[in-house]
């Protein structure tokens, strides 16, 4: 396993839809492994595989506590089938978007149907923080980013920061 670099906001990347995986192999679960082990050094409770450079419809999450046991999920093309009713408000970041925090208002229960990394067919019923998590993740499968929740002055001063920083370090995937 190794820990992937990770794309930044404004890489255009990141607004690019993902493509489905056709198939769950070797290949593809050490990419899950390398996301997980990049996740957790981050560290976050979730990563895109977009948010490393490979715009493929799989995510992985592990909301557990800090300091409770582990509880990875592994997500191939992920896809939200219902949403509750009602909606919660969370504090979001992004590990693409360091050190920038927003209230999000989304659906406080969703349901989700996705392969697992043996390739089999899972059904994911989520509320609370894992609800708000596995929406994020997927909102980054379709080129979508938390800022894109917010109010268009903010999301315009976010996008402003992040591209001045680019350029200051001299980036090369504007």
């Amino acid at each position: 396993m190794s820990i992937k670099p990770l794309v930044l906001l404004p890489d255009p990347i990141l607004r690019q839809p993902s493509k489905t995986v056709e198939r769950v192999d070797d290949d593809l679960r050490r990419l899950a492994d390398d996301m997980l082990e990049t996740m957790y050094d981050a560290p976050g409770i979730g990563l895109a595989a977009v948010q490393v450079g490979e715009p493929l419809r799989m995510l992985v999450m592990d909301v557990a506590k800090e300091d409770g046991e582990k509880q990875p999920f592994v997500l191939v093309n992920p896809q939200i089938v219902a949403t509750g009713d009602d909606v919660s408000t969370y504090e979001e970041g992004c590990l693409s978007i360091p050190d920038y925090y927003a209230e999000v208002e989304r659906p406080a229960a969703v349901t989700v149907k996705y392969l697992d990394r043996d390739g089999k067919e899972q059904t994911l019923s989520a509320d609370g923080m894992l609800a708000t998590c596995v929406q994020h993740e997927i909102d980054h499968l379709n080129g979508v980013l938390f800022i894109d929740h917010i109010s268009k002055l903010k999301r315009d001063m976010v996008v402003k920061k992040f591209t001045k920083l680019a350029k200051q370090r001299g980036s090369t995937r504007l």
